[in-house]
């Protein structure tokens, strides 16, 4: 049945122009912002769950600049604490010649106290950002943040790196270290033992978690990478294949105005049966 007041034909061709449209619009957007899903209203889900992983590639980031200082502070002491154990083997050579017999005792002297003020004065400097690791003075150490963990319900705690002082102002007794004279030089030398080994110990120590550190802030680097590749396979549109779906709904929007200008032209053919 023809009727001039209901165009099946226009709706059917209408409603399907108005699809084809929508389509279009959406394949538009996802070629200008290069996501396929940009809003919670395109996949829900998939829009949570990346977001999530946003927030926590936006942890790491800050995790990775912690790192990158706790890894400064760490290598600033292990500097100091390597150049301290060079001084005292230096001076453990000065303590070895004041054994000997027919030696100036007085300008050994002056030597080994030159060196234990060059000890001092290096441990003295040996921080970074007001963070000293060779003593203790107000700061027994640093906690370095080190990760974000999150379980499969969601909640998440926070691992850190705990760096201790290896205090050589208190550990580093270095008025023992006498060379007056070759008794008091031979006396020294045990004790000079024991400092060399307390200064190499704390540069071993220091330097492990130097290592650690710098092995967490790599690994922190490539998580980070990896949660983004994650994100963008989820929400990152397909370009090619949105570029073939553009030209494809681009004909389509073609066809379907024809058909809507057809169908809106059947009316007119009524007319025909009336003359």
């Amino acid at each position: 049945m023809s009727s001039i007041l209901t165009n099946n034909s226009a709706m059917v061709a209408l409603q399907t122009l108005k699809g084809i449209n929508k389509n279009l619009g959406e394949v538009q957007s996802q070629i200008s912002t290069g996501k396929e899903v940009g809003q919670a209203k395109d996949n829900s889900a998939i829009w949570a769950i990346s977001k999530v992983m946003e927030s926590d590639v936006s942890g790491f980031t800050a995790i990775s600049k912690s790192l990158s200082l706790g890894e400064s502070t760490v290598s600033v002491a292990s500097a100091g604490a390597e150049q301290v154990t060079n001084l005292l083997n230096e001076m453990k050579e000065k303590v070895v010649a004041a054994t000997g017999e027919n030696v100036d005792n007085v300008k050994l002297t002056a030597d080994v106290n030159e060196l234990k003020a060059q000890i001092t004065s290096v441990i003295g400097a040996s921080q970074f950002n007001g963070a000293n690791l060779l003593n203790t003075a107000g700061n027994a150490g640093i906690s370095v943040l080190s990760s974000i963990d999150r379980d499969a319900g969601g909640t998440v705690t926070a691992s850190n790196i705990d760096v201790a002082s290896v205090d050589f102002e208190a550990n580093l007794d270095l008025t023992t270290i006498d060379v007056s004279s070759a008794a008091a030089a031979e006396t020294s030398i045990t004790a000079m033992e024991t400092l060399i080994q307390t200064a190499v110990d704390g540069a071993a120590a220091l330097g492990a978690s130097g290592k650690r550190i710098s092995d967490q802030g790599e690994f922190v680097g490539k998580l980070t990478d990896s949660i983004k590749s994650g994100i963008g396979s989820l929400v990152d549109a397909n370009m090619e294949e949105a570029s073939a779906r553009l030209q494809a709904l681009q004909v389509q929007q073609q066809l379907g105005t024809q058909a809507l200008s057809i169908a809106n032209q059947a009316p007119q053919q009524l007319l025909s049966l009336f003359r």
